[in-house]
């Protein structure tokens, strides 16, 4: 017995997308290609069905563009890379958590009362290196990094350190003994730059956290899918 054929608008109307998005993820090469009517029009079966699903619940979790690949490699029995495209988007979103990690632990410990407070006033290196107990050739590699950015005063050309700048070397500080690489705490350290300090940063933290956690809810159903249409094609 033959399997039932398709319309566009079916797989479409499961969606609510339109019948042009469905042509358009054939052509991308998300689904497989279609059979043709004498009259030219598309014949889907439910394959194709099965197709869609998947690369509608890969995206949510992986992203359009990561999805489409995937889909693409499912499409050429290419199993190698589709499987290394999902291991690899699952590493992506463990370095993410491991990020947000790093930086409650070292908001937290730049709460502690064994942390002096903030300057509001700039420092030269010298003085930031010894609020740290660390070198000052320590914050020129840190510099070099891309982790602190200080600014260098006019008459002297010294390097001075504003209120900012000593917040994100307290920040490094902490993550090195924690054992963190340079580049992993450059990326801690945009973060909180971008976010405008640790205290809009905190306000957040719970917010990230929770998009991460509906990210990994979103791909283990996306598994499920990918696997039923495996199994089907």
């Amino acid at each position: 017995m033959s399997e039932r054929r398709l319309r566009p608008v079916d797989l479409a109307r499961e969606h609510g997308i339109s019948t042009q998005a469905v042509r358009n993820y054939e052509e991308d090469g998300i689904l497989p290609a279609a059979e043709r009517s004498p009259y030219g029009y598309r014949l889907y079966r439910p394959v194709h069905a099965e197709a869609l699903r998947a690369f509608l619940a890969l995206v949510p979790g992986h992203g359009h563009q990561v999805a489409a690949d995937i889909m693409r490699a499912a499409n050429q029995h290419d199993h190698e890379t589709l499987f290394r495209l999902v291991e690899q988007s699952h590493a992506r979103l463990l370095a993410d958590r491991r990020t947000l990690d790093a930086v409650a632990n070292a908001l937290s410990d730049l709460t502690s009362p064994d942390v002096p407070p903030l300057t509001t006033k700039d420092l030269h290196i010298g003085a930031v290196a010894r609020r740290l107990g660390v070198q000052p050739a320590t914050l020129r590699k840190w510099e070099n990094a891309g982790i602190l950015h200080p600014e260098r005063d006019r008459a002297t050309g010294y390097r001075t350190y504003t209120a900012a700048t000593v917040r994100d070397a307290h920040l490094a500080h902490q993550l090195r003994r924690g054992g963190y690489l340079l580049e992993q705490i450059a990326d801690v350290v945009e973060k909180v730059r971008t976010a405008g300090g640790i205290a809009p940063l905190e306000s957040t933290l719970e917010d990230w956290r929770s998009r991460l956690n509906s990210r990994s809810l979103a791909m283990l159903k996306a598994s499920a899918r990918l696997a039923a249409y495996l199994e089907h094609g």
